[in-house]
């Protein structure tokens, strides 16, 4: 596996593309309980979990030199956190 990731091209395009996927499906999920559990109505701290994805995963691409999929993954993640402001604001 780990061959694998080594062999992904090192682009920010690439990085971004991870710092999208990696947490919209744990966040679907998320999504998905939060309004169909009644006791997970109000946990939004979930939400962010799902954002701390991708420092995982921007930490693990710089321990392997894939800095710019790390710059990509990073750029994603200011991006969710914006979105988890406005929706929290909103």
């Amino acid at each position: 596996m780990q061959e694998k990731i080594k062999a992904v091209k090192n682009n920010v395009w690439i990085g971004m593309a991870i710092g999208v996927l990696a947490p919209l499906m744990p966040g679907l999920l998320v999504w998905y309980l939060m309004q169909h559990v009644k006791a997970l109505q109000h946990a939004d701290l979930l939400l962010i979990g799902c954002v701390a994805i991708n420092a995982f995963l921007m930490n693990y691409f710089f321990k392997i030199n894939k800095e710019n999929i790390g710059r990509g993954i990073l750029s994603m993640t200011f991006l969710w956190a914006f979105a988890f402001f406005f929706y929290k604001v909103l």
